[in-house]
């Protein structure tokens, strides 16, 4: 089944958002942008890492343990959503009516502030959930700093927050402008893209004319 939808804005067909690109905007929307559409990256210690540990699930394949059928490198997506990927591990554990899905996805280092890993993750969910008409009410991430896995359920507020995301993608990919850098300036020290986005190169202009405008102000309040 094609997951190729139609923009109702160009009157043309748009590919599917990849669900790695979720994760990203959830992080940051500009660099989101700058990987997805400048098609711009740079590896650091952090990506690489976290390379290593993708390929290991990367390889594909099925496994029946404990009465739980386990596929890696599982290709998914959802037409609903305008969404596709390839989920690292699915996991199906016996319940009642059959089989239902679990998806685990893998990280580098140790569970983060943000949410960015759990949109991802629920993007997954909410693809596994159209293809086989099964509820998915959690999944995993597995943290290779801590070697453990977190559970996460995916409950309504996360649902809500992945499909928000996805709607801010889209637009960002429809008018094919890169947004402004994140606000949240302490990302910025860990984002492997820093020297080829040049945050604050970028975001002085737009903080110049906002003490422009505060100072403006703060004149006209004066008696």
């Amino acid at each position: 089944m094609s997951l190729t939808r139609e923009n109702p804005e160009a009157g043309e067909p748009e590919e599917p958002i990849p669900l790695s690109a979720l994760q990203h905007a959830v992080y940051c929307l500009r660099q989101a942008a700058l990987i997805h559409l400048e098609r711009l990256w740079a590896d650091n210690r952090f990506t690489a890492e976290g390379g290593v540990l993708h390929a290991v699930a990367d390889k594909g394949g099925r496994r029946q343990a404990r009465g739980i059928r386990r596929v890696m490198a599982l290709p998914i997506g959802s037409r609903r959503l305008g969404i596709a990927g390839v989920a690292d591990v699915v996991e199906f554990h016996q319940g009642d009516g059959g089989e239902v899905p679990y998806p685990v996805e893998y990280k580098r280092g140790k569970p983060k502030l943000h949410r960015a890993d759990e949109v991802q993750l629920c993007a997954q969910g909410l693809c596994l959930e159209e293809m086989t008409g099964r509820q998915v009410p959690e999944g995993a991430l597995y943290y290779g700093g801590t070697k453990r896995r977190v559970r996460v359920p995916l409950d309504p507020a996360l649902r809500q927050l992945t499909e928000t995301t996805i709607a801010d993608l889209r637009a960002v990919f429809r008018s094919r402008q890169t947004p402004l850098p994140t606000t949240q300036t302490s990302r910025c020290r860990a984002c492997s893209l820093k020297e080829l986005c040049r945050p604050e190169i970028v975001a002085a202009p737009v903080r110049s004319w906002r003490r422009r405008m505060l100072d403006d102000m703060l004149k006209d309040a004066d008696p």
